[in-house]
């Protein structure tokens, strides 16, 4: 069932803006930072470029043209060419269904910050077990995440071009000015500390930027490619749909190359001005010690290295807190549009009535995800050897479960079912030149089947069960 009129985005900057929008979220400034400390620095930085023309292009390229080429969001998409295939965009509908419910989680912790950081009650998020207390509570951190909820909802509530796109193109600009002005600043740190060992943000820097090959085994280099390949889909939003959906709404004039490689390159710059604003001022502050802190450094590490700055501390937090809201928000708000866009097309319902029924159903879902840290908690071991938690486990599936399986399935069906030129003729449509052709051709057909697979097995475990398997026969 078809929605009654077809929304679109005005033209190709509303649409960079917005997909650049999607892209640059909270994965890019906490979770890129974290991996690439703890993933050799330059070495991680440098698998992750290689991933992002690559691999990045190639699924880019495909789910945008799949959704320009149907003019359908990611639940229609599949079916609508072959309804053998349907199943993929009833995963890559699943996918965002998932992560809406602890996006919004990790949203209302940053908004929380936020809160803390203007309302002069900074000193208490340094404070040890400060995080922990706050969402290990049972009232706030839902408080926190309906808010964040329902600000997502208004702007998709709006539409695509009087909310998402007007949304996108007012926040990105700012949010990159505010990233570069943190990075700077965040290189001009110098820190001296009880033992007199100065650290400075240049060398912090040169961490970061620098490749560590020290341990990297066979098994270590698989891992870093998992950690790049995971933070690949989570940073370009695609194989969950979003691409998709967002394609669907571009007009048939748009340069889809030179759109894509907008949106590579602004994701991309992003992703690395991050690691400079976060990695340099931890290191002068904390050392080696407090880069690898894992997913908390955000909301452990970083209100200590804020504290450790003194009055302009303070300053530079709000200016922090602001950011990640914004880029949480523009990617909350991409996860949203896939689903309310897969219900109109389902059922016909317009926009209104089903951002709503999304928001509700929605805000049910979270609020079991903030009570996994207390009511429901529980700790799991991952077969990644990881112990989780509620969240974990959710991020867990459709990150490093779904995501794969769906890359794997959209390269064998582009690849060998409808094959390339059948994205190839959209990429071409008015005549452009599609500069990485042959590049795609390959990648579409055989590296991204075969790499994943091999991923998807390092993931849930299987791979080593496998290596042990050979290990034995042969010893």
């Amino acid at each position: 069932m078809e929605t009654k009129s077809k929304s679109s985005f005005t033209g190709s900057i509303g649409f960079v803006l917005a997909a650049a929008g999607s892209a640059v979220g909270v994965g890019n400034i906490w979770r890129f930072p974290y991996l690439a400390a703890r993933d050799g620095g330059g070495l991680f930085i440098l698998v992750y470029i290689v991933l992002v023309v690559t691999f990045g292009f190639t699924l880019l390229a495909t789910d945008i043209a799949i959704g320009r080429k149907t003019g359908k969001s990611a639940i229609d998409a599949f079916e609508s060419v072959n309804k053998k295939w349907s199943i993929v965009g009833k995963l890559a509908f699943i996918v965002p269904a998932i992560i809406i419910t602890y996006y919004t989680v990790i949203g209302g912790w940053i908004l929380k910050y936020f809160v803390d950081y203007i309302s002069g009650a900074a000193a208490q998020t340094a404070q040890d077990g400060y995080f922990t207390g706050f969402i290990t509570s049972q009232v706030s951190p839902i408080v926190y995440m309906l808010i964040f909820l329902a600000i997502t909802a208004f702007v998709v509530y709006a539409g695509v071009d009087k909310g998402i796109e007007r949304f996108s193109t007012i926040i990105m600009p700012g949010l990159i000015l505010m990233v570069i002005g943190i990075a700077v600043f965040s290189v001009t740190l110098s820190h001296t500390d009880a033992d007199g060992v100065t650290r400075t943000g240049m060398q912090g820097l040169a961490v970061y930027l620098i490749p560590d090959f020290t341990g990297v085994t066979f098994t270590k280099f698989l891992n870093i490619l998992l950690d790049a390949m995971n933070q690949l889909f989570f940073s370009l939003s695609v194989s969950m749909g979003i691409m998709i959906t967002y394609g669907s709404y571009v007009k048939k004039d748009v340069d889809l190359n030179k759109s894509i490689s907008q949106i590579e390159i602004f994701d991309t710059i992003v992703a690395l001005l991050a690691g400079a604003m976060i990695i340099p001022a931890v290191y002068v502050f904390m050392g080696k010690e407090g880069m690898t802190s894992g997913p908390s450094l955000m909301f452990i590490s970083l209100p200590k290295v804020f504290m450790s700055m003194g009055s302009i501390g303070t300053v530079v937090g709000v200016v922090f807190f602001v950011m990640v809201a914004f880029a949480a928000l523009t990617s909350c708000v991409s996860i949203m549009e896939t689903l309310v866009a897969g219900v109109m097309s389902k059922t016909g319902a317009d926009r209104k009535k089903v951002s709503l029924a999304i928001t509700v159903i929605a805000a049910a879902a979270s609020v079991v995800i903030c009570l996994g840290y207390n009511v429901f908690y529980f700790e799991l071991t991952l077969p990644n050897g990881a112990v989780a938690q509620l969240l974990d486990v959710a991020d867990y599936i459709s990150n490093s479960f779904l995501m794969p399986v769906i890359t794997i399935l959209t390269g064998i069906f582009i690849g060998w079912v409808v094959k390339p030129q059948w994205i190839i003729d959209e990429m071409q449509l008015n005549g452009e030149k599609f500069g990485r052709k042959n590049m795609y051709i390959v990648m579409i057909k055989y590296v991204v089947p075969v790499i994943m697979t091999v991923l998807f097995l390092q993931a849930t475990g299987i791979l080593n069960i496998i290596l042990n398997v050979i290990i034995n026969i042969i010893g």
